[in-house]
């Protein structure tokens, strides 16, 4: 057992944390400083700072857990770190300005979504080589494969679309209009829905895979906070789907929603401008980058509270657990 003392929107305490039964770590790409923040789930602390390629904000990891492949959005390229090594030991092309990506169902393609350009790029990862282009809309981040592997959802910022492409045939086969400005698009484990989140929109569309249509869409109100400053970005299923924690910006607050009857269950409050989160592999906890406070909160999901803050480098986005 440890001791933490922790911080969050400026409520101080100490609470005990049982030590995990397996060791995982956790990354964290730090967006200004051109870092990533290693750390170690036995005590919950930065262990390791790797210097990265500039502007490091989306990252995924290989089927093997062994690479992570890192989207450096100044350098127009991913870099893939040797966890072991914790070495670049290449880059892959990626198109300018590669935000968020998703990795193929056979773990063989990457692809990745093109701020700049509105494209989503697609890598051989046998052959480090690009092999084709996808148009999508205007400014695409979000970067959702489904459970199937028949389909990836791209979602662009400008154009206010979720895009459905047939990784058959590498085609835009369904276009889905959203709110402003949607973020990340992730399917439920089942493949039967994918969630849309909007950051200016300030919602959530549910979309049906099998019609692509809207079946609700999901708000949210915190008491003493204006509407404009709750914007949903980052989004997680818990494994057994019936839970999704989405981070809602510069309100400092996820939100715990019921993916069956879709309410929100409960907001919590974690660290300023919080952008993605990831589980730890057991699912007991998750963890949020917050861009602001340079943190990250530990959420306990069984008690639904925030139990610790960990301090990491400047402007934390993106955040991937390895088990």
């Amino acid at each position: 057992m440890i001791d933490n003392l922790f911080t969050a929107g400026g409520v101080c305490g100490i609470l005990i944390l049982s030590i995990p039964a397996h060791a995982y770590s956790i990354y964290v790409s730090n967006e200004k400083d051109n870092t990533l923040s290693v750390i170690d789930s036995e005590n919950l602390e930065v262990v390791e700072t790797i210097e990265i390629g500039q502007r490091p904000r989306g990252l995924t990891l290989s089927d093997d857990n062994n690479l992570l492949y890192v989207c450096t959005s100044d350098d127009n390229h991913v870099e893939v770190l040797d966890l072991d090594s914790h070495k670049v030991v290449n880059t892959l092309p990626s198109g300018p300005d590669p935000e968020l990506m998703a990795l193929g169902p056979d773990g063989k393609l990457l692809y990745i979504a093109n701020e700049d350009d509105n494209l989503v790029t697609v890598v051989d990862l046998e052959t480090n080589s690009m092999t084709t282009q996808i148009p999508v809309g205007i400014e695409p981040e979000g970067m959702g494969v489904s459970p199937d592997g028949k389909w990836l959802v791209n979602t662009s910022e400008t154009t206010n679309m979720a895009h459905f492409i047939n990784l058959e045939n590498l085609e835009v086969e369904h276009n889905v209009l959203v709110d402003t400005r949607p973020r990340v698009a992730q399917f439920s484990p089942d493949g039967s829905e994918v969630w849309v989140s909007a950051e200016i929109g300030g919602t959530i569309s549910v979309i049906n895979v099998d019609t692509k249509e809207i079946t609700t869409k999901i708000k949210f109100e915190v008491a003493g906070l204006q509407p404009e400053e709750i914007q949903p970005v980052g989004l997680k299923f818990s494994a057994s789907g019936e839970r999704v924690f989405a981070a809602l910006g510069p309100s400092s607050r996820v939100a715990v929603i019921d993916a069956v009857n879709y309410e929100v269950i409960k907001y919590l409050l974690v660290g300023q401008r919080v952008w993605n989160l990831d589980f730890s592999p057991d699912g007991k906890y998750v963890f949020t980058t917050n861009g602001i406070s340079n943190d990250v909160s530990v959420i306990d999901t069984e008690k639904l509270r925030v139990i610790k803050s960990i301090k990491v480098g400047r402007l934390p986005w993106g955040i991937v657990v390895r088990p």
